[in-house]
C-alpha cells in the first residue's frame, strides 16, 4: 500500500472511464471516507447524491450543458455544439457521479449577515475536507475521479431536476470509475511560490 504522501502525489483528475461498474461496497467505502473529514463545528455540513442510473445521469448533463450555454449567451458568446456534446457524454458516460451538497442546519446561527456569511464559508471549508478523503479513498482503491464545480454555476437546474430538498445547495460534482487514461502531474507552483517568503524565508525546492 502506498504511504500518504505518494497517494497524493499520484492522484489524477481522470475523465475517461472503463466501461466497467464500480461495486458498491466500494462506493459505500467512499463516501464513509466523506464522514471523517474535519468540519467546523463537527457539523459535517455535507449532503452526498450517488447517481448510477445512465438517464438519470444523461438528463442532469443535458440540462446543465443547457444552463451553461444559456449562461455563455449572456455574455454575447455561443458553445458549440461538439463542447455542449463532449460536456454531456462526460457526465452520462462516467459510471458512477457523486453530487456534494451543502446544508448549514447545523451550523452556528448569527444575527448579522458578516458573521452568518463567514458561518458559510466554514461549511465551504469543510465541504472541500469531505471531497478530498473521497477522492483519495477513491484513488486508493484503484478508481480515478475528476472534481467539478459546474453544479455551482446552475444550482437550480441541479435541484430541479433531482428535486433536491430547498435548503440544499448543490456544489461540486464528482465523476469516477476505473481509469481509461494515466495523464501525467500537472505543473505545480515551488513551495516558496504560495508560502509567506518574509516570514518563513522559504527557499524553492
Amino acid at each position: 500500500m502506498q504511504n500518504a504522501s505518494n497517494m497524493i502525489k499520484d492522484r489524477r483528475s481522470i475523465r475517461k472511464y472503463l466501461d466497467r461498474p464500480v461495486p458498491q461496497r466500494t462506493i459505500e467505502e467512499i463516501l464513509d471516507a466523506a464522514r471523517w473529514a474535519p468540519s467546523a463545528h463537527n457539523a459535517q455540513p455535507w449532503r452526498l447524491t450517488v447517481l448510477a442510473d445512465k438517464s438519470v445521469k444523461h438528463e442532469l448533463a443535458k440540462a446543465m450543458a443547457e444552463s451553461w450555454a444559456e449562461d455563455t449567451a449572456k455574455d454575447g458568446l455561443e458553445i458549440e455544439d461538439d463542447k455542449l456534446n463532449n460536456r454531456i457524454d462526460r457526465f452520462t458516460n462516467a459510471p458512477v457521479l457523486i453530487l456534494a451538497c451543502l446544508s448549514i442546519d447545523d451550523m452556528n446561527k448569527f444575527s448579522d449577515e458578516k458573521r452568518q456569511t463567514t458561518e458559510r464559508d466554514l461549511a465551504m471549508q469543510s465541504i472541500g475536507a469531505a471531497i478530498q478523503n473521497m477522492l483519495l479513498t477513491a484513488h486508493m482503491n484503484g478508481l480515478g475521479t475528476c472534481w467539478f464545480c459546474a453544479p455551482a454555476f446552475c444550482k437550480e437546474t441541479v435541484t430541479k431536476v433531482l428535486k433536491i430538498p430547498d435548503q440544499i445547495e448543490p456544489e461540486a460534482l464528482i465523476t469516477m470509475g476505473y481509469p481509461a487514461e494515466k495523464p501525467p502531474a500537472p505543473p505545480r507552483k515551488l513551495l516558496a511560490d504560495y508560502c509567506f517568503k518574509d516570514k518563513w524565508n522559504l527557499k524553492p525546492s
